[in-house]
């Protein structure tokens, strides 16, 4: 590890932690920007797009849709624009919660960190279960949990042997993933011009006939693409995996940069154009109803078996993000563990450098929620569900905040902005715009009774994580913490 510029050399994080405390073997650098794009899309691109797009477009119309995924889109890429400079500052496994720690206070950090473990680790249960009721329209007879349990495994495994493992597994779910969107976009976007030679029947060019509605342009006022903006914000939630694999990537001064203006270019262009072709073809008051917008437009422009390839292809989604949730729970549990927020045997190591019993541990308690889900899917569940919806955006808003205090500490403390190897552009304005959009967006929940559960449980979680720290470590170690997490020094 080698200091910041301008920081000091303190010693390690807690006070009861040493240097001679850290494992032997490491978290290894096998990963390229192309595992970290791939891995920040299977994050993102979900049942979300696949199955609730049609949603969206009827909640906002079909131009208040387009503009509602570019909105997100937007603060997706201020997000990444901050993310790009702390995590080549901070090129650790799991960073989160090291960015806000060293920037704004530990607390925040161990809260950051535990909120954004859970939000996946919850992840989990559901996509092994919609991947589990998928699988029952080939194979009726195999029960749903059995599913679940295989898929499991197999996520297990592959995250088990290596990271790179990992990244080439994603690398090719998500490829999937891509290739359906283009296709979805190429024939689509030719349909709409009367162009469909799949098909056997001949279709007039529709041209952006349906964009016009009733109701007009926005048939549920501008206040639907409001309400469908917050949405989309966790819609793109993944794309800040790229921070949690800093620490297992090859010369991340040259591949995070890279992978993140690849990947923000990526999801406008994927998501923007897959909503503008799906609006352009189906009628919005049709959308809402169907179970996949992208099987009728596949059925529209004559693709056969359409049904059955993107019942595949959402599978195949569900297990791309179950497979990134996982990488991230166990970085995330490991990151916590070198810090002594959690149990050190989280920091064990395999010797390919997989923290084998964060992973463990990972699996299994997603596979709890998951069976909480069925049992007690009014009260336990519900309260894991809406911290985890909560923890999306409280995650970001911990992302810019860490850089708007990171970039002024940098800079008091003796260091040229020109010396950093990513500059978040337009500072300050940059990560104050990107931090008043995401509370904007959290005070906004208060108004959607879809959403409100969030604030009720997700404000609550959040003041307990303060509690316990200030409770487990003291004011001293409050202070002590925060000293030496300021110039830990990170990995080269």
């Amino acid at each position: 590890m080698t200091p910041l510029p301008g920081e000091k050399s303190l010693p390690n994080v807690l006070p009861n932690t040493t240097a001679t405390q850290v494992p032997l073997r490491r978290l290894q650098r096998t990963m390229d920007a192309r595992h970290l794009i791939m891995i920040a899309l299977g994050g993102v691109i979900g049942s979300g797009l696949f199955l609730s797009s049609g949603y969206t477009i009827s909640q906002a119309g079909p131009l208040g849709a387009i503009v509602a995924y570019l909105i997100g889109a937007f603060v997706v890429y201020l997000v990444m624009a901050c993310l790009g400079e702390l995590a080549i500052a901070y090129p650790v496994s799991g960073a989160f919660h090291i960015y806000a720690a060293r920037s704004i206070g530990p607390a925040t950090g161990f809260t950051t960190a535990w909120l954004y473990w859970l939000c996946w680790v919850v992840a989990l249960g559901s996509e092994f279960t919609a991947a589990g009721i998928l699988m029952q329209r080939w194979f009726p007879g195999v029960p749903v949990w059995l599913w679940c349990l295989i898929f499991a495994s197999v996520l297990f495994l592959l995250n088990a042997i290596s990271a790179r493992v990992f990244g080439e597994a994603e690398f090719w779910f998500s490829l999937v993933k891509v290739v359906a969107i283009v296709a979805l976009i190429v024939l689509g976007g030719a349909a709409i011009f009367g162009f469909t030679p799949l098909s056997t029947e001949s279709s007039p060019a529709i041209l952006f006939s349906n964009f016009e509605t009733p109701g007009g342009l926005f048939p549920n006022g501008f206040s639907g693409v409001i309400v469908t903006a917050l949405a989309v914000f966790y819609a793109f939630s993944g794309s800040e995996l790229i921070g949690v694999a800093a620490g297992e990537t090859k010369d991340p001064a040259k591949n995070i940069p890279k992978a993140l203006r690849s990947t923000v270019l990526r999801l406008v262009v994927l998501f923007v154009g897959a909503i503008a072709v799906i609006a352009a073809i189906l009628p919005y008051d049709q959308a809402s109803v169907t179970s996949s917008p992208f099987v009728d437009v596949f059925q529209y422009v004559g693709v056969p078996y359409a049904p059955d390839i993107m019942n595949f292809v959402i599978i195949t989604a569900l297990l791309s993000a179950g497979n990134s949730g996982l990488f991230s729970c166990a970085r995330m549990l490991f990151s916590l563990a070198e810090e002594g927020h959690a149990p050190k045997a989280f920091t064990r190591l395999t010797k390919r450098g997989v923290p084998i019993v964060a992973l463990s541990v990972s699996i299994l308690i997603g596979l709890v929620s998951l069976v909480t889900s069925v049992v007690a899917a009014g009260t336990v569940y519900l309260v894991l569900v809406s911290i985890a919806g909560f923890a999306v955006v409280a995650v970001w808003m911990s992302i810019v905040a860490s850089q708007f205090f990171h970039r002024r500490r940098f800079v008091r403390e003796g260091g040229r902005v020109a010396d950093l190897a990513y500059r978040t552009p337009l500072y300050p304005a940059l990560p104050i715009v990107a931090f008043s959009l995401l509370l904007i967006s959290i005070i906004a929940i208060a108004f959607d009774p879809n959403q409100v559960a969030a604030l009720y449980f997700g404000i609550p979680f959040v003041g307990l994580c303060y509690l316990y720290f200030w409770w487990r470590h003291g004011r001293k170690g409050q202070r002590d913490t925060a000293q030496n997490h300021e110039a830990a020094p990170v990995d080269a």
